[in-house]
């Protein structure tokens, strides 16, 4: 379990990255929080940085956009998911299960 950041310092519509190896993306999509792979499937870019739109990301290089709450890509060029992670939040602090830690990873 990863502590990520306290629930206040992530405002709805705003992403954080954690340097994780492979990086994970946090968003607060509308008070939901979801925690993605933070690599855009297509090319090398941090989906942390770019457009959240309800529970969709727009990377921010060739518009692929993903659902947070799967991971699937919702456009081209993406064609790949990316993966998801688990999070939990408790006392205000996010937490994110790291799908790899857990046998899970894709």
């Amino acid at each position: 379990m990863i502590p990520v950041c306290h629930l206040t310092d992530l405002p709805a519509g705003e992403s954080v990255r954690i340097d994780t190896a492979p990086p994970i993306a946090v968003f607060n999509a509308d008070g939901e929080i979801y925690a993605i792979d933070d690599t855009c499937t297509h090319q090398d870019a941090s989906l942390a940085d770019g457009w959240l739109e309800g529970c969709l990301v727009e990377c921010p290089l060739h518009a692929a956009s993903f659902d947070l709450r799967t991971g699937m890509p919702t456009c081209l060029p993406a064609r790949r998911a990316v993966r998801t992670h688990p999070v939990t939040v408790e006392d205000g602090m996010i937490y994110v299960h790291h799908a790899a830690e857990e046998g899970t990873a894709a």
